[in-house]
Formats: structure tokens, sequence, C-alpha cells
């Protein structure tokens, strides 16, 4: 089971200095450590707007993210709070505090813009707080989401971004929940009650025109409705008499505006109740390492003076997990045939046909634990690694076969060589007596158990060695005439011949089922492959008619307000994706 992480109070995780943003490696530490799925929720606003104390509430806690109690921002760069998730065992709450907007005493606020897209890319709910009501300087301040499109890239390639780059937001950005703070109307429209959703959705309506002020008007509406179909809104009343709010960590739940409090509940319930496990294109889910690996990824590419690009984050994560999986795969694959396989087996065959399931779950585990293998590269390193870890095994096989059958032939023959060298045969009928002696020792030696495959061949190694000992006891023995020596010498040879005969066909057998083990272990690579390529179409045709159905939802709001520009707008970004929906092929091995 997945460790769970403590962190008794929050760390910085990204440093916003004034030349750069810096990755804190200790918080990096952190996030490795974290192998369960990761709901990771941050927040942003204008400084000294209250939004630590949101996320102390979130972690359960009083204190923790600095709330300070002046004018003076506190929290610099993005401040990490992991802990174990209140509501959803096996989860990680990650929280992500980031430092005020607009901070006057910065003087350049160009990392604000970085600051609020690292806090979308990273989060799966995005949480806006700011003071007051949803007017027109609100909407102002939030103008950090008309530059999105400048600040991060979807796709790699130039002609794939661009104009198709908003469209894919939508299926990498976080839900958006804007909290209001200090909110004092009362809630209606019309004479009626609504709620604080409706007062949003009425808040993003656009204007009809085409004058810079109206424009400028709708700019930041249409992003929010555009990159955030999935929106959420909440409203608190002040907590207490503005004296006190410099205290709020200190004061007694009891002390605070009774309204406040149950707000504060509803927010911190529908937080832990919907907010969702990051996922990444094509329902890639987050963990710990992978989010460390997008943070790195993010950061250093704003630090090279480039944009931050989701989709080669992805592919970044995918080398490093990929080039893993392939690690875990063949430390499987050994760790199983060491286990199965006893050397030396009796036949190649034998060893073929424990490899073969070995090999099948190998190639499994490797799937399990790999994503986006673009053109197979990690595939075949794999099997070209599983080719040379079963080659070695064979090779192996021979090796301890042939020392097996080295001692059993010492063992077994050496009384005979004793002989010979006192010359227990040199005498007439010696050689046929030799012979039988021989005989009699190659059946014992074949009689002989757990030799393994390399029997046959190491005897006639022996034999063929001791040839010239045979040979001279041959034309040694005086009882034998010239012919008879002939005839011998002939059916020697004609031994000799059969032998190599059976080696030829021995070899041909061993090269068949050499190809024969080829072809299977193709078919085994191609039939999981496809097999994950057909739950990897499944997931992006789920997650692409997610997609499309956020849109035509807010299509029908535009279509309503009268708005069909912007709703042929949709339109063409749901043909496109639909379009895709074809595509995607990929090369098998």
């Amino acid at each position: 089971m997945a460790r769970e992480i403590h962190m008794s109070e929050p760390m910085c995780l990204i440093e916003n200095t004034e030349a750069q943003l810096v990755v804190n490696q200790e918080a990096l530490k952190i996030l490795k450590a974290i192998q369960q799925p990761v709901v990771v929720v941050a927040i942003v606003g204008l400084y000294r707007t209250g939004k630590s104390y949101l996320m102390n509430k979130l972690a359960g806690k009083k204190t923790g993210f600095s709330l300070g109690s002046t004018v003076q921002s506190h929290t610099k760069g993005i401040w990490m709070w992991c802990v174990p998730h209140p509501k959803k065992a096996g989860q990680t709450l990650v929280l992500l505090d980031t430092e005020g907007l607009e901070d006057v005493e910065k003087g350049d606020n160009q990392n604000d813009s970085w600051i609020f897209a690292l806090a979308v890319l990273l989060s799966s709910t995005f949480i806006y707080n700011s003071i007051g009501t949803i007017n027109q300087q609100a909407m102002d301040q939030l103008h950090y989401v008309t530059e999105l499109t400048d600040l991060i890239k979807s796709k790699s390639s130039p002609e794939q971004s661009g104009v198709d780059d908003a469209a894919e937001f939508v299926g990498f950005f976080p839900v958006f929940v804007w909290a209001l703070r200090d909110f004092s109307l009362e809630l209606e429209a019309n004479g009626k009650p609504i709620t604080a959703d409706e007062y949003l959705e009425n808040s993003l309506t656009l204007k009809k025109g085409d004058d810079k002020k109206t424009k400028s008007f709708n700019e930041p509406r249409l992003c929010i409705r555009k990159f955030f179909p999935k929106r959420k809104c909440f409203i608190f009343d002040r907590p207490a008499p503005r004296k006190y709010l410099s205290k709020l960590e200190t004061m007694r739940e009891e002390d605070l505006s009774g309204e406040f409090v149950e707000q504060i509940a509803e927010f911190t319930s529908y937080i832990f109740s919907y907010s969702s496990v990051k996922t990444l294109s094509g329902g890639v889910i987050v963990n710990g390492p992978r989010l460390q690996s997008l943070v790195l990824t993010y950061v250093n590419a704003i630090s090279s003076g480039e944009l931050p690009c989701m989709e080669n984050a992805v592919l970044t994560l995918a080398q490093i997990e990929n080039s893993a999986a392939v690690q875990k795969a063949i430390a499987y694959y050994e760790e199983k045939m060491t286990q199965k396989v006893q050397l030396p087996t009796e036949t190649l065959q034998e060893l073929l046909e424990l490899h073969r399931p070995i090999e099948s779950e190998a190639i499994e585990v490797f799937m399990q634990n790999s994503f986006k293998d673009v053109d197979q590269k990690f595939q075949r390193e794999l099997g070209n690694l599983i080719v040379a870890k079963r080659d070695a095994f064979i090779q192996k096989n021979i090796d301890v076969s042939s020392a097996r059958c080295s001692d059993l032939l010492e063992d077994i023959f050496g009384p005979l060589e004793e002989e010979v060298k006192q010359g227990t045969f040199s005498r007439p009928g010696g050689y046929y007596l030799f012979l039988r002696k021989k005989q009699e020792l190659e059946k014992k030696y074949n009689q002989a158990p757990g030799k393994g495959l390399q029997a046959e061949e190491m005897l006639k190694k022996y034999l063929q060695s001791k040839d010239n000992v045979a040979e001279t006891l041959l034309q040694a023995d005086q009882s034998l005439t010239e012919a008879a020596k002939e005839v011998e010498a002939e059916r020697i040879k004609a031994e000799a011949a059969e032998a190599a005969n059976r080696e030829l066909a021995e070899k041909q057998k061993e090269y068949e089922l050499m190809m024969e083990q080829k072809e299977k272990s193709y078919q085994e690579h191609v039939r999981q492959l496809t097999e994950k390529m057909q739950q990897d179409q499944e997931q992006l045709l789920a997650e692409q008619e997610r997609i499309i159905a956020l849109k035509l939802q807010e299509q029908e709001r535009f279509l309503k307000e009268g708005f069909q520009n912007e709703s042929r707008k949709l339109q063409q970004e749901i043909n496109s994706i639909k379009h895709r929906q074809g595509g995607g092929k990929c090369t098998i091995l």
C-alpha cells in the first residue's frame, strides 16, 4: 500500500526570486515519495485577500500557510502542503498557495503571469480568490486569464499550436472555482433569489458590439468561459468585524460570523468531495513523482525563455516512466526465469517453453507501467533486452550442462584412461576389450540423469579427443588381420558421419525452434500492443466526448445570448475534435 505523506507545515515549492522562478529540491523529494494519486488544489488572487486562510481550512489546520496581519504580502512564489485526503482513502491532497498578485512592493510583476499559469497547469481544481463582487474591476484584475494563450502551448510543433491551443486547453485545464470574500450583496436577479453559481454565470454574460470598450469587457469573460467550462462559485460573508481580521487564525470558531462558518464548511466539503485527481491527456493519473516531473518541466521551460508546453510535459514524463517500465519488466523477467528455470534443461525447447509465458508477463508489466510510447521505441528496447536476457539463459544452460557433463565424463571414463596408461589393452585382443569397456561406459554415461542438452555433444567431443588412443590400440593389436583393421576403420568413419548428420539435424531443429520463438515473441508483442492501443483509443474517445459535451454546453449558452459568431467558433472546435477521432495511427513494432 502506498505510504501516506504527513507534512506538519507547508514548504516552498517554487521560489519567486527577482531573477527567475526556482524549484525547491526538498519539496521535490517530498513529491517523489508520494506514490498515491494526487488531488491538486491551487489558489490565486490579489495579495492580502485571505487565500492562505482558505488553504489552511482545506489542510484541516488553523495555522500553516502564512496569513500575515499587515498590508504586506506574505506568500512568495508557490507554497505546497501535502496531506492525506480527508474524504478519499488512497489519495493525497496537494494544496498550492500562491503569492498575491499585483503586490505593490514587488515593483516588477512579470512573474505574476507565470505564477498564475503554473497554478493552472499544475492543479486539478483552480481557485480564484477575490474581495467583493464580480464587477468590471474584478474582471480587469483577472486579466491573467486572457494571457494564457500567450504563456502556454498545448502542442509542441508550431503548425499544431496557435489557433487550436485554446480549443485544446479544455482537456488539460482544471475546474475553476471563484471564491468571493466579504460579499455583501443580496443574491438575486430580476427580484428573484439566485445561487452563487447563477450569479457567476450572469456575471460572465457578454455584451454585443465591436468597439474597443466592449471587446475589453468581453475578453476576460470569454476566456473564462472557453478555458474553464466547468465552473463553481462560493460567496463568503465578512468573518468578523474589521479590527479582528488581522487575528483571524487565532480566533475561535464561535467568535466568527455564523454565516461565514457555514460558508467555509460548504466550500471545504465541495472541494473534498468534487475535486478530482490530477489527470493528463490520455487518462494518465498523476501521482507525486509525475507531479514532480511536471513542476520541473514547466519551470525549466520558463527559465529557459520558452513557453511551457503541455504536450512536451506529458512526453517528458512518458520518457522517464517508459524507461523505468522497461527496467521493471526486465527485472521481472530475470526474477521469474531464475525462479522457474532449473538449469540445465534437457532440451532447448524445454527452456523456450518456460521462457514464453514469462516473456508475456514481462511485456504485460511494461504495458501496465508505460504510456505514450511514441513509435514503440521503448517496447522495441524491451524486446531487444528480453532477447538478450533469453540468449544469456540459453548460453548459461549450455555452460551448466557442459560443466556437468565434463565432470561426469571424467568420473566415468577416468578409470578406463588409467587402464590404457597401465597397458591393460596393449596385447592381442586388447582393442576389442577396450571397445567393449568403452561401450559399457558410454551406456552408463547415457543413463546418468541431469546432464542437460549438451550430453551428446560433450560425449562426442570427449570421444573425439581419445580417437588417437583407439587408433593406436587398433593398429597395435596383433590378433587382427589388416583386412579386419580396414573394416573397423570404415565402421568408425561411418559412425562419425552418422554423428555429423545427427549434429546437422539437431542444429537445423534448433534454428527452426529459434525462428518459431521469434515469431511467437513478435505476435505476443503485437497482441498486447494492439490491446493497449484499443484501450488508449477508448480512453481518448471518452476524453474527447467529455470535452465536446462541455463545449456543446457553452455553445448553447452563447446561442441563448445571441452570440452566433462565438457559437460558430465553438462548432469549429468541436468539428476539429471529431475529425481527430479518426486519426491516431500507430506503427506496430
